[in-house]
């Protein structure tokens, strides 16, 4: 499994989408993760210590996750990424291939992790199986990315989607349709589901007596937390208890210093909460200690806290992008809006905070969404492009073996 993307000792929730798909698909066949972490001369001063405090072998849920370093150039030379990340990888993966000799390579993201991906496969002779996620949207429009996104597309021996809207982003890139099967990410019933509401605002610190708005997700533009705050004036006009809360880090220092400055000029320092960054294991209190949740975002493949928060029976507020009309079916579950209509999301928002949801069905929807489902149908894909490959010498093409 190739991802740039994927938990480490220091970013826990990295990627714990993709860590939650490969810790069924590992129940199965053997997994080795190959999790690679950026690397450029003074890098602690460009990226932060964070990178270089990752270690270089770590275990998750059993399996191996290995974080070699990849050679990237910050700024302008970007579009370099996916032939520099391969290039790094030669000589390790050589080195891997004498204790695992794989047989495929599941790639996540299309850039850089996919390109590197296929041009890794074709050195290595093995097939590769590329996922589409959110970042295909905005990147497609780069004029240096877009041809080769569009080359690793068409080479991959196999692509999954985690939506219907990302497949035809890539339709849109001359890739067929039937080359692509739709398996969206699921949920993990057991950690996400209903609870009393009191006892979840106290093992959150948060007030019983406040109406509740949540957005999960980073601080920045793109997530949209500051549409909120725009309509946030008028919610408290409406119910001066609302309480929006706010879990999640800044991206850059700026994108925080852009929303105090906007709860400055509102007067809403009573009615917003700053909660950080918290690890997944523990959201579901986060959920279902709101009355509603929202995610007023730029654009999205699968996003996952809309689900989660559909399981713990919360009602949703959400964009109407991506793969979010898929996941808000129904307005049984919540309300979809334009992008950037804040007239559209504050009287969703009312509306949503009046409606009287059955939010035991709410979860039973979102619930039906598993992980080993989702695994499952990876699976099948995996083996059907074994089936169709000669296996490696002394390796069954087969993934029925036990996990690592």
């Amino acid at each position: 499994m190739l991802t740039t993307t994927f938990p480490n000792a220091r970013q826990p929730n990295l990627g714990i989408f993709i860590a939650e798909r490969m810790r069924r698909v590992a129940r199965a066949c053997e997994v080795v993760v190959v999790a690679p972490i950026p690397w450029f001369p003074f890098n602690e001063a460009i990226r932060g210590a964070r990178w270089n405090a990752v270690p270089p072998v770590e275990e998750f849920d059993g399996v191996p996750v290995l974080h070699p370093r990849i050679f990237c150039i910050p700024g302008l030379f970007k579009w370099t990424d996916g032939v520099l990340y391969a290039a790094s990888l030669v000589p390790f993966l050589s080195r891997l291939r004498k204790e695992f000799d794989f047989d495929l390579i599941d790639s996540h993201f299309v850039y850089p992790d996919g390109l590197a991906a296929i041009l890794l496969g074709k050195i290595f002779h093995r097939p590769v199986v590329v996922t589409l996620r959110g970042s295909i949207v905005r990147l497609a429009n780069y004029r240096l990315h877009r041809p080769q996104i569009r080359w690793a597309l068409r080479k991959a021996t196999r692509i999954i989607s985690v939506s219907a809207a990302l497949r035809n982003v890539a339709a849109e890139l001359g890739i067929p349709p039937a080359r692509i099967q739709v398996i969206p990410n699921g949920v993990d019933a057991e950690r996400f589901q209903p609870r009393d509401r009191a006892a979840a605002r106290r093992a959150c610190g948060l007030p019983l007596d406040r109406r509740i708005v949540l957005t999960v997700g980073g601080l920045y533009e793109h997530k949209g937390q500051h549409l909120v705050l725009q309509v946030l004036p008028e919610l408290v006009r409406r119910y001066p208890n609302v309480l929006y809360v706010m879990v999640g880090d800044p991206v850059q220092p700026r994108d925080k210093e852009r929303l105090l400055e906007m709860i400055r000029r509102g007067d809403l320092n009573d009615h917003v909460v700053f909660a950080g960054s918290r690890l997944n294991r523990v959201l579901g209190d986060w959920y279902a200690a709101s009355d509603v949740f929202c995610l007023p975002t730029r654009s999205e493949g699968w996003a996952n806290v809309l689900l989660e928060s559909l399981a713990c029976g919360t009602p949703v507020v959400t964009t109407r992008v991506g793969g979010n009309p898929e996941i808000v079916s129904d307005e049984r579950y919540g309300y979809l809006v334009p992008f950037q209509d804040a007239p559209a999301l504050r009287d969703a928002l009312v509306r949503a905070l009046d409606t009287s949801w059955d939010r035991h069905a709410i979860a039973r929807y979102a619930r039906a969404h598993t992980w080993e489902g989702a695994a499952d149908r990876v699976r099948a894909e995996f083996e059907q492009v074994l089936a169709a490959k000669p296996a490696a010498a002394g390796v069954p093409a087969s993934l029925g073996g036990d996990a690592r």
